[in-house]
């Protein structure tokens, strides 16, 4: 509504003209008081008069009319920008609050939402529970397929915890492929009840273009006590995960307290580990690889073995997954190489009979980052005068696969050098044999677990020689590791298969016994070594 003044009295005595012209003069001031006060919907009314003073008050009233359109477009104007930042502002916040790639939450907006269901719990009354889930083998998947292909397998994990986890649930993805789902209130069989559900829901098929994926994955859990705050709370989920992860049996467990004297010995280990080179605690043992015909010793595999002070000979199970981790698997396979190849020029003036005694080292993935492999390599051969033919090097089949440049670089340049190459573990991962073709190697190990039950499943028995056939078709040679039995060694050999590895043949075993096969010319699998005294010392 216009703000009016009261209208001037238009009829006076003629007496009078000068007190009608004061009041529409104070009229006048006031209204401009009004005006400049913000009141810009003040109306000076009009006298009948039509004279210079009305003339001034119609000027007014238009000055405060487009005062007034002006202040009402610039106040919806601020509005307007207002309503954008603070839309903005939510804008940022949930970006800073969401993972870029799969929609969920992040590790910000987990804690914040784990500090509100503390706050919120009732004493005497469920808390909140944390399932800290990671995927077994990812790192094969992004290996083999490329990333691309591994952010779609973590969207659709993402997509399928969020349906797993239900509505009242927080999931947030914390980085790489780990992921976290909140309970706002859960009791221990709740909380155990929604981690079968979100295995169920991970471990379907996800189709892919080139093959289907089967995830895998580790849950640990812990249901939150009393006085313990979001970081104690995640830890302890976080180590649980862990203990999943080791036990290929349990793939979900909840939280229990001596869980964190393993996670502590783990970094203690780490630490010690750090030390294993410089202060000679790793040495090695060699397992001899056969001529599945003759029985006679082609060559050897160098395998680490870490002898610790305390708790005496650690396998590499125990410690090369580790080292990996933390990259210190870097000078580990460093000083594997050249202790090997200097364990291979001790045994030189014994292998003048031997055609064909091939030293075998296992290489990193990791390690065909370095920049510096090939040169190392190099290096290593010209001081133990070794020539380039008798080294080969085995390389898993998913560091192969991960089609990086320095990797792709250091393989060419290590195959051009002349070293022999071997895929370690196949039938492990995704490769194909259409693909090992395009790889730099020549040499295929094929993993244990394809001829466990040759000698008693005929089919799997036509699926190895089937392998074995496309193989060779392929162009390369293979080896076949985890021979156990007389049997697994016989049924090998009458597919053709030259070469083989195993406990039926040996055991991994030190340099000495090596040195006594070779000066005696044994061929295996025959009885145990008994090592004289004077060999221990030919190492």
């Amino acid at each position: 509504m216009t703000d009016a003044l009261p209208a001037p009295q238009t009829s006076q005595p003629s007496g009078a003209q000068q007190p009608e012209n004061d009041d529409r003069l104070s009229q006048v001031v006031e209204g401009i008081i009004r005006i400049a006060a913000g009141n810009l919907d003040t109306h000076i009314p009009v006298s009948k008069a039509r004279d210079q003073v009305d003339a001034v008050i119609t000027g007014i009233n238009l000055l405060a009319g487009e005062l007034n359109e002006v202040y009402a477009d610039f106040e919806e104007r601020v509005e307007r920008r207002t309503r954008e930042l603070r839309e903005a502002h939510l804008t940022m916040q949930k970006m800073a609050m969401t993972d870029p790639l799969t929609g969920v939450g992040n590790r910000s907006s987990l804690h914040e939402a784990l500090d509100v269901a503390i706050s919120a719990r009732i004493p005497g009354e469920p808390g909140p529970a944390v399932l800290m889930i990671d995927l077994d083998g990812f790192k094969d998947i992004n290996d083999s397929f490329g990333h691309h292909a591994g952010d779609l397998v973590l969207i659709e994990i993402a997509a399928r915890l969020v349906a797993a986890a239900g509505s009242e649930s927080v999931v947030a993805r914390l980085g790489g492929d780990e992921f976290a789902v909140l309970l706002q209130v859960s009791t221990s069989q709740q909380s155990r009840g929604a981690a079968l559900r979100i295995m169920d829901a991970l471990k379907r098929r996800i189709p892919m273009e080139d093959m289907d994926v089967w995830p895998r994955a580790s849950i640990g859990i812990h249901l939150a006590n009393a006085h313990e705050s979001a970081s104690d709370i995640l830890l302890r989920a976080d180590t649980a995960m862990y203990a999943a992860k080791e036990d290929v049996h349990r793939r979900i467990k909840v939280f229990e307290p001596v869980m964190l004297y393993s996670r502590q010995l783990r970094r203690e280990t780490a630490r010690e580990l750090r030390r294993a080179v410089p202060d000679e605690e790793l040495f090695l043992e060699y397992q001899p690889v056969v001529d599945l015909e003759s029985g006679r010793l082609q060559g050897v595999e160098a395998l680490v073995r870490w002898n610790h002070p305390r708790r005496g000979v650690v396998m590499p199970d125990d410690f090369i997954p580790l080292a990996e981790e933390t990259g210190l698997i870097v000078g580990i396979g460093r000083w594997v190489m050249c202790a090997a190849l200097e364990q291979l020029e001790r045994w030189r003036p014994l292998l003048v009979s031997e055609e064909n005694f091939l030293l075998r080292v296992n290489l990193a993935a990791l390690e065909l980052q370095s920049l510096d492999l090939v040169d190392f390599v190099r290096d290593s051969l010209r001081a133990t005068r070794t020539k380039p033919g008798e080294l080969v090097l085995e390389i898993t089949e998913s560091a192969l696969l991960s089609g990086g440049d320095v990797e792709t670089y250091s393989l060419r340049s290590l195959q051009a050098l002349g070293v022999g190459l071997e895929i370690d573990d196949f039938g492990t991962g995704y490769s194909s044999i259409s693909y090992l073709r395009r790889l730099p190697v020549d040499t295929v190990k094929v993993d244990r677990s394809l001829i466990a039950d040759i000698a008693g499943d005929d089919g799997q028995l036509r699926f190895v020689d089937a392998v074995h056939n496309l193989i060779r078709a392929a162009g390369l040679e293979a080896v076949f590791e985890g021979i156990e039995t007389a049997e697994q060694a016989e049924q090998l050999r009458k597919m053709g298969c030259c070469s083989g590895q195993g406990y039926y043949f040996s055991r991994p075993i030190p340099a000495g016994q090596i040195t006594v096969l070779l000066q005696e010319g044994r061929t295996l699998p025959e009885a145990p070594v008994v090592l004289p005294e004077a060999a221990v010392v030919l190492r």
